[in-house]
């Protein structure tokens, strides 16, 4: 599985992760070739190789022969619709500059359709997002993984003034993304970066385990002390999820000494003793669908020895924020408890398993290369036994017997 990892320490611009992305080797020619497909005129790109702080990286830079005009959603659709591109870019730019319209409206309280864009409405901003996602459809990485944000801090002026940094609109847009600030003063992540981030990223998290296969360095323009570079990995990962195509195997503990996966995860608790129980299920259920890996209630007594209920949940921490939401919306209590944990795991992949009695999956469970246990997925198992119209226990057995490693029987 191909996974593309954007290490934000020095935040992200449009031309840094355009620069970035075609450093991992992409054409060049190409990336161009399409781009001019958009009915734009007065607006050259100029691709070099540069440094940032003792850093080589591909610097690109947009030059636009025109003043800011303010566009708006509708005209900013008409030019890409107008394009030659792939529907598929079409639809993802489009989609991305709509996202972009409801954070500014949300911002000036007023309709996507009434936001009229200014700095990202020029010409520089548009070929940033649509090159963007012509870039990603010519590398085609099967996930997108970033590190937390790195925002910056001070002011930035822009056209509505001098504003605070993280600018209102990006603010809004980095919702339920990590983020922080260290380094010296300055906006770090533009508006344009965090909708790009928004776009393709699916975990915030450390750099994945994998191999890694090539770095690009995409260059920022302004002049820092530290490095001012978007740095891309490309890393082949194991596949952990799927059907039983062959996954990539790593040889020994290669990328973990242990053999052991390892994380961080949110626990998130709430004591409740107030609400309706057969609300509960609702609750669960809605925590999971957000992205939850756990949710369980535990009987506990408060004070003045009132029965209640503590509400736990375990989620990975780039879905921590939206998952407090939900707690707060969806129950009676006034607060959350957040802990961040270590966590230790054996690696997972799910694979389908030809058995006597049908196909099932099965989820294997190993340290290393090594298969530790195997178990078959429920639901499957209650197909089966309702089909051959026989008890669950017996089939869940009978299978058992079949799925077992040879060296656990």
């Amino acid at each position: 599985m191909k996974t593309l990892y954007l290490d934000c320490f020095s935040g992200i611009s449009g031309d840094m992760f355009l620069g970035a992305i075609l450093d991992l080797g992409l054409d060049e020619k190409i990336f161009l070739d399409e781009l001019h497909k958009l009915p734009l005129s007065g607006f050259e790109v100029e691709i070099k190789k540069s440094e940032s702080g003792g850093i080589t990286g591909t610097d690109v830079y947009v030059k636009a022969h025109e003043h800011h005009p303010h566009r708006g959603l509708k005209h900013i659709y008409e030019i890409i619709d107008g394009s030659g591109l792939k529907p598929e870019v079409k639809q993802k730019s489009k989609e991305a500059f709509l996202k972009l319209a409801m954070a500014e409206g949300k911002i000036h309280g007023k309709s996507p359709e009434q936001i009229h864009f200014h700095e990202v409405g020029a010409v520089d901003s548009i070929v940033d997002i649509v090159g963007a996602h012509i870039l990603m459809d010519m590398l085609k990485p099967d996930k997108v993984c970033a590190s937390p944000v790195n925002v910056g801090s001070g002011t930035v002026e822009c056209a509505h003034g001098t504003l605070p940094v993280p600018a209102p609109a990006t603010m809004e847009i980095l919702k339920g993304m990590p983020v922080y600030s260290r380094g010296e003063e300055g906006e770090l992540t533009t508006p344009t970066g965090a909708l790009l981030l928004s776009s393709f990223v699916n975990e915030f998290t450390n750099i994945p385990m994998g191999i890694t296969k090539k770095t690009g360095y995409g260059l920022g323009k302004a002049r820092r002390n530290s490095p001012n570079v978007l740095r891309a990995v490309l890393i082949e990962q194991v596949e952990v999820h799927g059907d039983d195509s062959a996954a990539p195997s790593l040889p020994g503990d290669l990328c973990c000494r242990d053999g052991f996966d390892h994380d961080r995860v949110a626990v998130l608790e709430a004591n409740i003793d107030d609400m309706n129980p057969q609300l509960y299920d609702e609750v669960m259920e809605c925590l999971f669908e957000k992205g939850a890996l756990d949710v369980y209630l535990t009987p506990i007594i408060m004070k003045k020895t009132r029965p209640a209920v503590k509400l736990t949940c375990i989620c990975p921490e780039d879905k921590k924020g939206l998952l407090i939401k939900a707690m707060l919306e969806n129950t009676t209590t006034l607060g959350v408890r957040e802990i961040e944990m270590a966590r230790t795991k054996l690696f997972r992949e799910i694979k389908k398993v030809n058995t006597s009695l049908g196909e099932i999956h099965v989820k294997i469970s190993k340290r290393g290369n090594k298969v530790i246990k195997m178990s078959p997925e429920y639901e499957d198992l209650k197909r089966l036994a309702r089909q051959k119209e026989r008890p669950l226990a017996e089939v869940w057995g009978e299978v058992l017997k079949e799925i077992e490693p040879d060296d656990q029987r």
